[in-house]
Parts: C-alpha cells; sequence; structure tokens
C-alpha cells in the first residue's frame, strides 16, 4: 500500500491543475468501467510495466484518489510473482473493469490477454473504498475458452449481473457471463456477435447500459487488421437483442449469426476503416458513439511506412429514430507501427453530452502536425460541428486514452495516459487528472 497527499492549488476543494495520479500504469480501451466514482473517492484500475520499479512489472492495481482531501492509495489486484509466464501479465489489455454493488461494495474484474480460460474477480472489503479486497477468485466460463476484455453492468429489474467480455469456448466473438448475486458467483452465457466464416474474425465491441433493463452495443465485423470495418448498432433487453428501432432479432442466448445483423451506422471500405472508441446513453432514449476511421490505407500492407497516417473522429448519435453520423476531428496519424489503427482515442462525457475530448497529433480542424498528441475538448450545440480548445498544450510527451468516469453533479474528472507508448506490451505511462466545473 503507498499513500500520498497531492499540494496543489484548490478549486471547490480540487486542484485546479493536472495532478499525477498513478506514476505507472496503462489500460486499453475496450473494458469498462475503467474508472468510477463512489462515495468521495476515484478508483481506476491500471497495468504496470515497471519502468520505474522493476518489481511491479505486471501488477494488475486498483488506485483510489480521495476527491476532498487529495490523498492517493494504491492497491495491486493480482501480482504475477510466481506465475509460470509473468511477462505476459505485461499488457493494457489486462487492465480492470469495475462495478459498484447495490449498497457500494466493489468489483473488479480482469483477465490475461487471451491466453487463459480464467476471468479473476475481486470484491472489496469495504463500501466505497478500494483500500482492502477479498480474496481473489476464479471464473472458468469453459476449458477452451481464452478470454479478454470485461464490462459489467447490473440490470435492476433483472436482478443479473452481467460480464460482456471475449473469447468463450475460444471463439474470438463478444461473449457474455451473468451472476445472479452480484459477481460472488457466475454462470457461463454464450457468444453475442458470431461471424460465419472461417477465419476467426473478432468484432469488437463497447457497451453501455441505462442500469436498468438494457445493455447497449456498438460493434464492428472484425479487427481492422484483416478486415474493412463498418460499425454496428444492436441492444439487449428482456432476453432478447434487437435492432435500433426496436425490432427482435433473436434471443441474447442464441446471439447475432452475423454482425449485419444489427442496424449498420457507418459503412466501411478499403480506405474508411472503423474502429469503435468510445459509447454512451444521453437522456432517456438517447445514445452518443465516438469512433475512429482510418482513411487513404487501401493498398497499403499492415506496418508500412504509410500506413495509418490519417485517421478521423466520427460521431454517431440516434436521436431516438434515427442515426446521425459526421466526422468531426482529425485524429492524427497511428500509435506506432504495427498497429496502424491504434490512436489517441476519444472520451465522452456522460452528463454533458456536448462535450468531447479527444487524443490527437494533427490540429482537429486543419489536420496540422503536432510534435506530440495533445487532449481537445470540444463543445457543440449539433453533434455536427464543433468547436476545439486545447486541454494540454507544447507537450513534452504524448497525452491520450482520455477517460470521463460518470460522476453526476456539477463536477467533471477527465483522466488520460500521459507519456510514451511503443507497445500494448511496452509502454511508460504515468495516469494524469483534471478536475473541474462543468
Amino acid at each position: 500500500m503507498q499513500r500520498r497527499t497531492f499540494l496543489a492549488a484548490l478549486l471547490g476543494g480540487l486542484p485546479s491543475a493536472p495532478v499525477v495520479l498513478l506514476d505507472d500504469g496503462g489500460w486499453c480501451w475496450f473494458e469498462d468501467e475503467r474508472a468510477i466514482i463512489t462515495g468521495r473517492k476515484l478508483i481506476f484500475g491500471t497495468v504496470a510495466t515497471g519502468y520505474k520499479n522493476p518489481a511491479l512489472a505486471g501488477h494488475i492495481r486498483v488506485s483510489e484518489y480521495d476527491l476532498k482531501t487529495g490523498q492517493s492509495a494504491v492497491f495491486t489486484l493480482h501480482d504475477p510473482n510466481g506465475d509460470e509466464s509473468p511477462k505476459q501479465w505485461i499488457d493494457d489489455h489486462n487492465s480492470p473493469a469495475f462495478l459498484r454493488r447495490p449498497g457500494g461494495r466493489i468489483l473488479a474484474v480482469y483477465a490475461r490477454h487471451g491466453t487463459r480460460n480464467q476471468i479473476h474477480y475481486r470484491l472489496s472489503t469495504n463500501k466505497h473504498s478500494a483500500a482492502q479486497w477479498e480474496p481473489e477468485k476464479v471464473f472458468v466460463p469453459s476449458e477452451a475458452s481464452r478470454v479478454t476484455y470485461s464490462n459489467l453492468f447490473y440490470l435492476k429489474k433483472e436482478k443479473r449481473l452481467y460480464n460482456f467480455f471475449r473469447g468463450i469456448h475460444n471463439s474470438y466473438k463478444p461473449s457474455y457471463n451473468w451472476s445472479p448475486d452480484g459477481g460472488d458467483t457466475w454462470n457461463p452465457g454464450g457468444v453475442v456477435i458470431d461471424v460465419p466464416l472461417e477465419f476467426r474474425h473478432r468484432p469488437y465491441a463497447k457497451y453501455c447500459s441505462n442500469n436498468t433493463d438494457t445493455i447497449h452495443i456498438a460493434y464492428t465485423e472484425g479487427h481492422p487488421h484483416v478486415f474493412d470495418n463498418s460499425i454496428y448498432h444492436t441492444f439487449y433487453r428482456r432476453g432478447h437483442l434487437h435492432r435500433s428501432d426496436g425490432s427482435v432479432i433473436r434471443s441474447l442466448k442464441e446471439g447475432l449469426r452475423s454482425p449485419e445483423e444489427g442496424t449498420r451506422i457507418f459503412q466501411g471500405g478499403p480506405n474508411a476503416v472503423a474502429w469503435t472508441t468510445d459509447f454512451h446513453i444521453i437522456g432517456k432514449n438517447e445514445l452518443l458513439l465516438i469512433y475512429t476511421v482510418q482513411r487513404n490505407g487501401a493498398g497499403q500492407k499492415q506496418g508500412a511506412e504509410v500506413a495509418g497516417q490519417d485517421h478521423r473522429f466520427r460521431l454517431a448519435h440516434w436521436d431516438g429514430r434515427q442515426w446521425n453520423d459526421h466526422e468531426i476531428a482529425h485524429a492524427g496519424s497511428r500509435l506506432y507501427r504495427g498497429e496502424d489503427d491504434y490512436t489517441g482515442l476519444a472520451a465522452l462525457d456522460p452528463h454533458d453530452p456536448k462535450t468531447i475530448f479527444i487524443s490527437t497529433n494533427a490540429h482537429p480542424i486543419t489536420g496540422e502536425k503536432l510534435p506530440h498528441r495533445e487532449i481537445y475538448r470540444g463543445r457543440t450545440t449539433n453533434y455536427q460541428t464543433f468547436t476545439w480548445t486545447p486541454v494540454t498544450a507544447n507537450s513534452t510527451a504524448d497525452n491520450l486514452r482520455p477517460i470521463v468516469p460518470i460522476w453526476r453533479g456539477r463536477k467533471r474528472a477527465l483522466l488520460w495516459l500521459r507519456g510514451e507508448m511503443r507497445a500494448y506490451t511496452d509502454y511508460s505511462f504515468e495516469v494524469v487528472g483534471l478536475f473541474e466545473n462543468r
């Protein structure tokens, strides 16, 4: 356990400038929620590479920041020492997802990146606190499963907790399991979105929920390495998967037989390869999805010098009747060679849908190249055109993968990673937070 106090100018009890919340940690963007606010605590999960302290390499950690006092605590959920392959835990895909259970205790769920059949989970000992945890437990969906990416949702009407992950039965596909008791025990589910091709395509999904009776899923056909992805939507309610207009497709137990059974939001192509980024419900019947599109990649081999040099952010808005979809900003170039579709990513504000945060190494409007990836705040009145202002500027390192945790009220927390990314198993990041009034 480590503790420290941040000494900073305060704005309503919170720092008025960005503060370093953790000095070694990274996350992928297909687990949610990666950061939550419960009581007066900000809680977020990371995977350490050990670039500052080699003893922490591969530790799956949960950090707690007291929004009133500024005190910070770090707890290791999983220490890979003693594992037969500890280096495989040094991977940002292994970052945990969190859910505050009814009553206030916190569930953390995490898994190694597609190499094992084990989903690990722990439950906090106390309400609204990540300082102490019960011993680690493991759930195996099936012996053949190879799992990653946990996404947790509790539906009040069903009194059932769902974990949407990838890889039941070694399928590579979006999958689910469920718990009748808030995550104490689990039951296996099945594949949510199949791809009926010989090659094992893996749809990439982002999820959001009203936490009552509905879970929305935005997804692709496969990985952008091998598929010119479009973007689709389906939602789960009362045992069945539906199209955006509410028409029933089939039961969740049966799953979609192909991605195309859902509602297509964006048509991909060789020069328009899409990947999901962030997804939220806004209001009662509206949805916002932000995603990236790689342009001008047709005919380029993965990892080629000229590949992945032109990405754009697009925003899709379901207004209750139809999807309205627009390009909104330049997303810059790839993060590193070989992952030509990796970008700095973006975050929606769940409680202020007219505000968006993006990470880009190009000016959002002109596309002019920047030395490093900077965070920009976008404001809109129509979900089509944005006014962009810098959150960071003239940085000496990249700023990327922003998160805006769900936090009702006048305050907003913005988290991001600052440092260098050489691969998803090799990065030097600190976690930075900015707290501001909405």
